[in-house]
């Protein structure tokens, strides 16, 4: 069954807690004076809204006689679609051994993403992981899943928020888990995973070793045993897993995500399961290949702001100037978006800002089938940010979510 919906009595909001307000149907709200990040160009003007969808565009810039807002030249873009952030969990056990209630732990997470742009949220929680965490456990993701959806209906969240599942292959436990999992109200999107040391994300053994193992003092005997019991569990259970995730993702109609491959056999064994995107390839072969097969290639917005991959995997500068790059995902910093669509719009990369945004906004949308947001255009979701340069560093002033001030 579905993962429960009282996991525990701190989820509960006050019951006069009512569905977040909505705009007056019959009112236009007009956001005058801005430098409008269009598909194809940037151009100083105005949009209306109503109903929360645009419903018109005006680049002559003309005072209307309506509800409105001088954006004083600001940058006026399409809000951020995130494909994957890992930080509710981060919001839920802020310190180890310190768990938050699950409902305000949502509510912090869905303010921090809207600061930084993001309007539609895809929060990543991982199942079956090896090295489980405290809030991976069955009964905190039981919480932490109905603190998000109990927030979610009182109308607390003001970002779109959905679960994308990160399904880990290797897992004697994830069809069990999975069973449990995705037919949760809000997921949104699943994801295929093999986080075995010595390929993948982690295909520099040494590194990882170094880095997480060796530096917990585990003797190189015990690391032997480690690394045969999971390989051992890799040999069983990659395939027989991946076939059950891909049968109920597809039995609930919602898109399958390949992550960190490294090989073409990778790409190729996922696209076959059903998988149409490809998110943070380790190699440009891996990169090239999902292009090849049609899936869409998202990198990490850390990866871009930072000059590389911190696993040392293929960096996502390489992809965007090879033409293996469609979008960005936060993965574990929301602001390395907005960023990220400032930097792919300046030299070396030289895509202007409609290109760079659209990284953002219609790729990770068009992506995962949203094609209702993404773009500013008159029938669109009207989610928009509002942004002014400082010091180099883009600053988000404002955030509407359906036409609904949200920030």
């Amino acid at each position: 069954g579905k993962l429960s919906a009282a996991a525990n009595q701190r989820t509960r909001l006050p019951d006069e807690a009512g569905p977040a307000a909505t705009q007056d149907d019959k009112m236009e709200l007009v956001l005058k004076n801005a430098n409008l990040v269009l598909g194809d160009e940037v151009v100083r003007g105005d949009i209306a809204m109503r109903a929360g969808v645009i419903t018109a565009i005006d680049p002559a810039s003309r005072s209307r006689d309506a509800i409105g807002e001088d954006l004083d030249g600001d940058f006026l873009a399409p809000g951020i679609v995130d494909l994957h952030t890992d930080c509710l969990e981060k919001h839920f056990f802020p310190r180890p051994g310190i768990d938050w209630n699950p409902v305000s732990a949502a509510i912090t997470h869905d303010g921090a993403c809207l600061s930084v742009g993001v309007t539609t949220v895809f929060d990543s929680l991982s199942l079956g992981s090896f090295g489980q965490s405290e809030s991976r456990s069955t009964e905190n993701l039981d919480r932490l899943v109905a603190g998000l959806l109990s927030a979610r209906d009182a109308g607390a969240l003001r970002a779109d928020h959905r679960i994308h599942w990160r399904c880990e292959l290797p897992s004697d436990v994830l069809q069990d888990h999975f069973n449990r999992a995705h037919l949760h109200p809000m997921t949104g999107l699943v994801s295929l995973m093999d986080h075995t040391p010595g390929q993948r994300q982690y295909m520099k053994l040494d590194r990882f070793l170094d880095r997480v193992w060796r530096k917990e003092g585990v003797s190189e005997a015990d690391i032997a045993a480690r690394m045969n019991a999971q390989y051992d569990r890799q040999a069983r259970n990659v395939a027989p897993n991946r076939a059950h995730v891909a049968e109920g993702a597809r039995s609930i109609g919602v898109p399958i995500a390949a992550h960190d491959d490294e090989t073409e056999s990778h790409v190729e064994a996922a696209a076959a399961a059903g998988a149409t995107i490809a998110e943070f390839p380790v190699t440009p072969e891996a990169a090239r290949r999902s292009r090849e097969l049609g899936m869409s290639v998202i990198m990490g917005g850390p990866n871009l702001v930072r000059g590389g991959s911190y696993s040392g995997n293929l960096s996502a500068a390489e992809a965007a100037t090879t033409d293996m790059l469609d979008g960005l995902a936060s993965d574990y910093v929301p602001r390395s978006l907005v960023e990220s669509a400032f930097i792919l719009a300046q030299e070396p990369f030289g895509w202007g800002l409609p290109a760079a945004f659209a990284a953002v906004s219609a790729a990770p949308a068009k992506a995962v089938g949203l094609d209702d947001r993404g773009e500013i255009a008159v029938g669109k979701r009207a989610d928009l940010i509002r942004i002014r340069l400082v010091g180099g560093l883009p600053v988000v002033r404002g955030v509407w979510v359906t036409g609904q001030r949200a920030a």
